[in-house]
Order: C-alpha cells, then sequence, then structure tokens
C-alpha cells in the first residue's frame, strides 16, 4: 500500500457501510440521552441525577471520561513514539483512587454537596468556595480544550474536514446533547460510550496482531529492541519526567486533584445513592480502567511494529496523527466505521455539564441571584453549557500546535490542580481555620508552578514537570497554614488593643 492524502480521498475511504455505523451509533447516544434525561425539574435532578444512578453504569461513565478521545489518540501515539511507562502512571492513579474512596467521598456526602467546593464553603467560608470553583473552572477548560482537540483533530484526518469544521460540529452537538438531559443523560450516555471505545481498542488490536507479518514473536521482539515495551525506570532522577518515582507520584497527586477536587470526574461519583455506594463504583474503576490503558497501549505497540514490517509505507510525520493514518488507509470496511464511531463519541463526552453545575451551584446561585426559581436555575444552567461550550471549542482551535496532546493536558493540570488539591487535604487532614489565607495560597502557589514550568521549557532548571503538582499541593498547604496562624494573630492583637467599653 502507498500513504494516502486524507484530505484528498477520504471520501472514497469512507464508503456507506461506515456511515452507517457512524449514524446508528451516534443515533444510539441521543436515543439514550432522550430516554434518560426526561423530566429534569430541579438542578438537583440535573446535577446529581436525584442520586438514583446504578453504580456499575456510574463506573463505566467515569472511565468514559477518564479515558475520552485523548486517550484513543493520545496513548497509542504515546506507546508509538516512546513506551509503556505511561503504565506507572495508572499505579499513581490507582492508589489516588483508594485515597480519594475513603477521604474525599464520604465529607461530599456528609455536607450533601451538588457541587464539591460547597464543601469548601462548610470546612473554611464563601471565599473559598468561589476561589476553588473559579479555578475548577478554569483549570478544566484547559485541559477540556486539549481533549476537545485531540478528537477533532483525530476526526478531521479520518474524514478529511478542516480542524474548525470538527471543532464546530462536535462543539454543537455537545451542547445540544447536554443542556437537554443534564447529569443522567451524561451518565447513562457514558456507559454506552465506555462500552463502545473497549470494542473498539479490542477490535483494533486484533487487527493489528492479524496484520503482523511472520512469526509473532519475532514481531514483538521488533518492539521490544527499540525499546517500545519499556515499563519501569526505577533511577531517582529529579530532572527525568520517566522514572518511576516521577511518573507514579504525578499520577498519584493529579489522581487525587482529578478525581477528588475536579467536579468533572467527582460529579459521577455523587449520582449514586450512598457514600458507601460511591466507593464501590470508584473501586469498579480500577478494575476496568487498568486493561483499557493495556489495550490502547498495546495498540500503540501493533502501529509501531506494523510501520517497522512495512518500511515501503510512510508513517505519519507526527506520533498524535498515528491512529487516525491507520484508520483512514489501513482498516477495512466496518472496522473504519466502529474505530470512527469510537472516537466521535469520545468527543462527545465533555465536561459541559460539570462546568455549568460549578457555575450555577458555587457562584451564581450563591453570588449573583439568590432565592430564585429552579426554573429560572435550570434555564442558566443551560445557557451556562451554550457559553462554556463556545469557550472550550476556541481553546481546542489553539491547540493545534501542541506536538505530545497526553503530556500537555498534564502538564496544564499540574499547575493549578495543586492548589485546589493543598486546599482540600487541608480541610479533610487538619482543623485548621482558614478562608482568605487559602486565596492567598491558592494564588502564590499557581503563580509558582507556572514560574518553574516556564524555566523548565526554557531549561533555566532541571526538574521535571511532574513534580510540579507535588510542589503545588504541598506550597498551598503550608502557606495557608502560615497565612491563617498570621491573620488570627494579627486579629487577635487588634482585638486586644481596643478600649474596653
Amino acid at each position: 500500500m502507498t500513504d494516502l492524502c486524507p484530505a484528498c480521498c477520504m471520501l472514497a475511504a469512507i464508503n456507506g457501510a461506515d456511515m452507517a455505523i457512524v449514524a446508528v451509533a451516534v443515533a444510539m447516544l441521543f436515543i439514550i440521552s432522550w430516554a434518560f434525561g426526561r423530566k429534569e425539574n430541579s438542578t438537583n435532578d440535573f446535577f446529581l441525577g436525584s442520586r438514583k444512578v446504578f453504580p456499575i453504569v456510574a463506573c463505566l461513565s467515569f472511565v468514559a471520561t477518564e479515558v475520552s478521545a485523548l486517550t484513543l489518540i493520545g496513548v497509542p501515539a504515546t506507546a508509538y513514539s516512546e513506551n509503556w511507562q505511561y503504565l506507572q502512571f495508572f499505579i499513581g492513579l490507582a492508589g489516588a483512587r483508594i485515597a480519594v474512596c475513603f477521604l474525599f467521598i464520604p465529607v461530599f456526602y456528609k455536607y450533601n454537596c451538588t457541587s464539591i467546593y460547597e464543601y469548601l464553603r462548610h470546612r473554611f467560608g464563601s471565599q473559598t468556595q468561589y476561589t476553588g470553583s473559579i479555578f475548577f473552572l478554569i483549570t478544566r477548560l484547559l485541559a477540556s480544550g486539549v481533549r476537545l482537540y485531540a478528537a477533532c483533530m483525530a476526526v478531521a484526518v479520518i474524514m478529511g474536514w478542516s480542524l474548525g469544521f470538527a471543532v464546530l460540529l462536535f462543539s454543537v452537538v455537545s451542547i445540544i446533547f447536554i443542556a437537554f438531559g443534564g447529569i443522567k443523560a451524561v451518565v447513562w450516555a457514558g456507559a454506552y460510550q465506555a462500552i463502545m471505545i473497549i470494542a473498539a481498542g479490542a477490535v483494533l488490536l486484533a487487527y493489528l496482531i492479524y496484520r503482523v507479518e511472520g512469526p509473532f514473536g519475532s514481531a514483538v521482539q521488533i518492539a521490544v529492541d527499540a525499546g517500545r515495551l519499556s515499563m519501569f525506570d526505577f533511577r531517582f532522577e529529579l530532572n527525568n519526567p520517566a522514572t518511576f518515582w516521577a511518573v507514579t507520584a504525578n499520577g498519584f497527586f493529579i489522581g487525587l486533584a482529578v478525581f477528588g477536587t475536579d467536579q468533572e470526574m467527582a460529579q459521577r461519583l455523587l449520582t449514586v445513592q450512598t457514600h458507601k455506594k460511591s466507593q464501590e463504583t470508584i473501586f469498579m474503576t480500577i478494575l476496568l480502567g487498568l486493561p483499557v490503558l493495556c489495550i490502547y497501549l498495546a495498540v500503540g505497540t501493533g502501529l509501531f511494529i506494523f510501520y517497522r514490517q512495512h518500511p515501503d509505507i510512510a508513517a505519519p510525520g507526527q506520533a498524535k496523527e498515528v491512529m487516525s493514518h491507520f484508520i483512514t488507509n489501513f482498516l477495512p470496511t466496518g472496522l473504519k466505521g466502529l474505530l470512527l464511531s469510537a472516537i466521535i463519541l469520545a468527543s462527545i463526552d465533555s465536561p459541559l455539564s460539570s462546568l455549568a453545575s460549578s457555575f450555577v451551584c458555587d457562584i451564581y446561585r450563591p453570588v449573583i441571584r439568590v432565592g430564585a426559581a429552579e426554573r429560572h436555575y435550570l434555564m442558566v444552567s443551560r445557557l451556562a453549557i451554550i457559553v462554556f461550550g463556545l469557550i472550550l471549542a476556541l481553546i481546542a482551535l489553539a491547540c493545534a500546535p501542541v506536538q505530545n496532546i497526553l503530556w500537555f493536558a498534564f502538564e496544564i493540570f499540574s499547575v493549578t490542580g495543586g492548589a485546589t488539591l493543598g486546599v482540600f487535604l487541608l480541610g479533610i487532614l487538619t482543623k485548621t481555620k482558614a478562608n482568605y489565607a487559602n486565596i492567598v495560597a491558592m494564588i502564590i502557589s499557581t503563580v509558582a508552578m507556572m514560574t518553574l514550568l516556564l524555566l523548565k521549557k526554557f531549561d533555566r532548571i532541571d526538574l521535571a514537570w511532574n513534580w510540579l503538582i507535588v510542589i503545588g499541593t504541598m506550597t498551598t498547604m503550608l502557606l495557608s497554614y502560615t497565612v491563617s496562624k498570621i491573620e488570627r494573630k494579627v486579629t487577635w492583637r487588634n482585638k486586644s488593643d481596643r478600649p474596653a467599653s
């Protein structure tokens, strides 16, 4: 086979059968959304599904959101161009899930939180809640913009569309889908998306094994010799982002921040009836998430072997395009439609519901419009979904120059994630009373981590970016504790200096 130009020949490559598969897959998504997303009478229905979602459904939806199009495209690209050391990251994520299970989930249910930042109000004060929500909105918009870009880039290559058209199309579909059905539609559709993602990955891996030339062991040896199956690096080097210590520490702290302090992921854990069932749900995600990750890592290795065994075929110029390139040019009819369906479905699973819930519950309801009717808050929630959808589209378009989209998303999260995580851990693990001190600590920590990242990018310091979220979390906790002590001492001194009445 020869390398094809996707933009020129995709109309011929995607035939009627493939498009029929895609149409049925997307139609099923909207049928599920309509079936389970009707009768939203309050924000409790819209954002929590009245806590009536089954744990297995919440688990599948959680995994679909965690996987997303970023994993479908980014993980195979990383295994194709690097190795399996991303598996170290999952070890950290698994440890974080266990910590979230016992530390975070009980307090969210204790305070009956719709938005997890409501906990910060109960524990510290409303100012900390507003700041935590704003940090989430900024961080989630940036990170999810990268995820949206990953999906749209892949679909644009496969379909021969422009990136702008793909972003516009999926933004509009996501807005309509989520604004209609709320979290119930998102969770049930997420379960369906997870099944499609797993099935597509397994089928693609089986096809890559089928395409192997010669003995299977010899083909695997190609990847071994090239270092593509390397999993663990136990050297202790603070400047090496690929060591076991750096990657697992980063995975653990990012996992705490994503699963415990990020409304998008935590919202799914809050849709089940009790905190015990929520704990069961997050444990199940470990058992399901690991095989999904291994499937897509194996797909990346299979793609590397395929292109090595066919040196006459020009490989894609950038690793981030390898999945799209292979799907476009080498998958047969039917499989191409299945993979395209999985990528499209993963791109529709967006953070719009969590962004809207945080904005309405943490900012709009308590600050902008207090005491309005539930119908009004529902209307504002849907309008917020539209606005956030448009912002996400603009961010996705701005991500076009990014090379390694997988690690870029984690770098973004590492800058601000430590600030939010530090405040949550301060509340859960200590009895420190702070409010305005938290705001000071979060801002200083974020500025400091951004400075360190830029210094790293310009080779001014020799520190792996993985440690940023660890340093940011500790910095936030220490600063908040210290500033709160100073604040209370000054307040006490001012009171003691007042003349007796």
